[in-house]
């Protein structure tokens, strides 16, 4: 990824890139996407921005395409299919939401593609976008709601 300059690797989703983005597929959506979000663990470290939201213990991401709130962000308890936002690995300490199929989420076209901490250079994502934690922690110092994140259809070196 190029931002501002400077080249950042980071890993896509195991599905690689996809043009018809699915729930599941782990597939990396191609298009202009923008920031909608910041999300962070405030037990873990100081707010990143002014418009930084904390992650608390019952913050949940829906991931259920039956769901009337399909890709938006529950509290437990939640009855429908969820992703849990407060992890025990560092991986969603801070967390860079895309407006990928949202605010108005289109049944099964994919949820939750985020901008977050990799596990390790070169292991694949379930489709979101991840950095090594320091070049997330670069990013969310110069990011604000609307930065354009640009997934080309081929990636390049």
């Amino acid at each position: 990824m190029r931002f501002l300059g400077r080249v950042l690797p980071c890993t896509i989703g195991k599905g690689g890139l996809s043009r018809n983005k699915r729930e599941g597929d782990g597939a990396t959506p191609v298009g202009v996407h923008r920031v909608a979000g910041m999300l962070y663990r405030p037990d873990r470290l100081p707010r990143p921005a002014f418009w930084a939201k904390p992650i608390g213990p019952q913050d949940l991401w829906s991931d259920d395409s039956g769901d009337a709130n399909y890709n938006r962000h529950v509290r437990a308890p939640y009855p429908f299919s969820h992703e849990r936002l407060r992890r025990s690995d560092p991986l969603y300490d801070l967390v860079l939401v895309t407006d990928w199929n949202w605010p108005s989420a289109s049944p099964g076209s994919g949820s939750a593609i985020f901008i977050h901490q990799w596990r390790r250079p070169g292991y694949p994502t379930e489709g979101c976008i991840a950095f090594s934690r320091a070049d997330l922690h670069w990013l969310a110092d110069r990011v604000q709601p609307g930065t354009r994140i640009i997934v080309p259809p081929l990636a390049q070196a």
